[in-house]
């Protein structure tokens, strides 16, 4: 088996996976706890980009914003 086999291998286990568990997936990508990873992490990456480009801080905002709607429950 080559690498490239290895790795279709490694990708359709995940795949496997991620349809066998999809409702605890979903279940815990809209929790509390993710909700409060998410709001940390959305944070710090909109502050160090509104640090690289401060005359971009409305549209960073808005795009923290939308991504923190898929993760979480608020």
């Amino acid at each position: 088996m080559g690498l490239e086999d290895a790795i279709n291998d490694a990708v359709n286990k995940g795949k496997d996976f991620i349809e066998q568990n999809k409702d605890k997936i979903d279940e815990a990508l809209h929790s509390e706890q993710a909700e409060g990873i998410s709001d940390t992490i959305l944070g710090g990456a909109a502050d160090l980009a509104k640090k690289v480009a401060p005359g971009a801080a409305e549209q960073i905002d808005g795009v923290r914003e939308n991504l923190d709607k898929s993760v979480g429950n608020e």
